[in-house]
């Protein structure tokens, strides 16, 4: 790897490494200057000389605008090898894809908003007056991708339901007619944007061009992909709400048509993007019902966001929530259940501890309690206050601390001490992996505390119902499980009109037939499941088991299919696990 002599003197560069991302042919360095400042260089042959410095000179047109980018510093050749450079400021961040699955959904759309908003900024930028017109370009496209594909084809390198993209693009190209055109980025998608502290920044716009406005969204392919409510996100704040009218059909087109040309594109970089293209195509297909619908399955069109004391948190459509200054501040919405409550934590300068409030009566966005599809709060209310007697009736040390409950807000409230304790789900989630990677004694602890908890929930009368990892808090200062979420707990022996509740990974044979008896053997099965949830990442195989094969076949045993084959009380299993140490 070699970097030209003449602009390592000219810049000062100290250090440099080749970035190998993307797919753009420049050669990228990441440098170190001798003042200490890390940047971005660009090294592309000199053929593209006039490509590569318009493309500069736009992103300095675009950087007046405030775009939060990698900034344009320097063009030039470089009088060494005759190549052409681009200096640019470096931006931290980790890349988009992979940072936004690890965010709230809330925290998702709202990037989304932002993406959306600096779109429209890059946008503002119009095309030159002497710009062919649109129709006469994009069908000229169309025919050169229509044939690559062809070629595909006839080398026998198909894909199952390209006929319907290409009879959607064939139908539909009068939508092109009239079209205006502007400055366009050229490949605006999760892949060319970073995330640093909840901000978003965006990079390359090496394949930058002029084109319809509407045509810059055929590769938001990628970010429907990785998170739904960003991409939604990111129309609403192109838009500044719901897009226009005739948006989705052009949507739909110019998705169709960029698909069309996927496979000749991906098989000049071998087997491995083929499969990816191919993969593609499918979530394509199947967002759109074979080109059948317009609107892609992946846009949520009933989001609301509000605000509590700055915390943004979603909902179906507006609620007043002016109530819960009788708690006091708002400093986390827990706005992801489920059940049909929101959560919040409330400080109140007349507490120690802050509370914890969970609300059943708003338009949680969430919550489906009907099967049409309707937002039924009652239900959500109901299930609230029954819930009230079970945190009464259950009260232990390793159960959340209830405090009260009243109607209020049009709905109901249950109001709880508030724990800094971490959740331990989503899967894969940090806070999931920082307790799967706790030292062995410590997730045995607790696990012999879920285990004392349901004991104790046998011998009140009780069977645990919908108990998961998302029931499961870890406070990683004390070291101790606080279980939440017991709402659906329900008197012993219970059969099941609920419908099947919670996680595929913990429930057992009873809990998924109809009629059928729940006691405290169905917990037996519970309690095995979430030994193999927390010490095997939810494996059951042998190979994936960490501890002895003594207490692995008490596990196993306790999630039996058999009832008659498990252990009879939770007791039994836990001496019996006890025993296996």
């Amino acid at each position: 790897m070699q970097l030209c002599k003449n602009l390592i003197e000219k810049f000062g560069i100290t250090t440099f490494e080749q970035l190998n991302k993307g797919w753009s042919a420049d050669k990228k360095y990441i440098i170190e200057t001798a003042d200490g400042k890390k940047q971005l260089l660009r090294i592309a042959n000199i053929k593209g000389h006039d490509r590569k410095k318009h493309e500069f000179e736009m992103m300095q047109r675009i950087a007046v605008l405030g775009i939060p980018m990698s900034q344009p510093i320097e063009f030039g050749v470089c009088a060494d090898d005759g190549t052409v450079y681009q200096l640019l400021s470096w931006v931290e961040g980790e890349d988009a894809i992979t940072a936004l699955p690890l965010l709230s959904e809330t925290e998702q759309y709202l990037l989304g908003i932002k993406s959306g908003e600096i779109l429209r900024k890059i946008h503002s930028i119009p095309a030159p007056d002497n710009q062919v017109d649109w129709e006469t370009r994009y069908n000229k496209k169309i025919n050169n991708r229509i044939t690559a594909n062809q070629e595909c084809a006839d080398q026998g390198l198909i894909v199952c339901g390209m006929e319907y993209m290409q009879s959607y693009v064939e139908n539909n190209r009068h939508l092109l007619k009239g079209r205006p055109q502007c400055f366009q980025h050229g490949d605006y998608h999760v892949g060319n944007m970073l995330i640093e502290n909840g901000k978003l920044a965006i990079i390359d716009f090496n394949r930058c061009d002029f084109g319809d406005p509407w045509e810059e969204f055929n590769r938001i392919t990628f970010s429907g992909a990785a998170s739904p409510h960003f991409a939604t996100g990111q129309l609403h704040g192109y838009f500044d709400g719901e897009p226009p009218e005739g948006f989705f059909e052009l949507l739909a087109f110019y998705t169709a048509a960029n698909y069309l040309g996927g496979l000749s594109w991906a098989r000049m970089f071998g087997e491995e993007e083929i499969a990816f293209a191919r993969k593609q195509f499918a979530e394509i297909l199947s967002w759109y019902n074979n080109m059948q619908e317009t609107v892609p399955s992946w846009y949520i069109n009933d989001i609301y966001i509000q605000w509590a004391d700055g915390i943004p948190y979603k909902l179906k459509g507006p609620y007043d929530f002016t109530f819960l200054n009788k708690y006091g501040k708002v400093f986390k919405v827990f706005d992801e259940q489920g059940s049909g409550n929101i959560a919040f934590g409330i400080e109140s300068d007349g507490q120690s501890s802050p509370f914890f409030v969970k609300f059943a009566g708003a338009p949680i966005q969430n919550y489906f309690a009907d099967s049409d599809g309707a937002i039924n709060t009652q239900d959500a209310i109901d299930r609230l206050k029954y819930s009230v007697q079970l945190y009464k009736d259950l009260e232990h040390p390793n159960l959340i601390k209830f405090l009260d409950a009243e109607e209020i807000g049009g709905g109901f409230a249950t109001i709880f001490k508030y724990s800094d304790a971490k959740g331990i789900e989503p899967l894969n989630s940090p806070n999931y992996m920082k307790f799967m990677q706790l030292p062995i004694e410590k997730k045995m602890q607790a696990f012999e505390d879920i285990v004392d908890f349901h004991i104790h929930v046998a011998a009140k009368g009780y069977v645990a119902l919908d108990f998961y990892d998302g029931s499961i808090l870890y406070d990683y200062e004390r070291d101790k499980v606080i279980i939440c979420d017991i709402d659906t707990y329900q008197k012993s022996p219970y059969v099941g009109d609920l419908g099947l509740m919670g996680s595929a990974r913990y429930v057992s044979p009873e809990e998924c037939a109809k009629d059928t008896e729940m006691d405290e053997i169905t917990n037996v099965y519970t309690m095995g499941a979430t030994a193999f949830s927390l010490f095997a990442y939810g494996n059951r195989s042998h190979d994936a088991w960490p501890l002895s094969m003594t207490m692995y076949d008490v596990a196993k045993k306790a999630i039996n299919d058999d009832r008659v084959d498990r252990q009879q009380t939770i007791k039994q299993f836990i001496t019996e696990w006890r025993a296996a140490m």
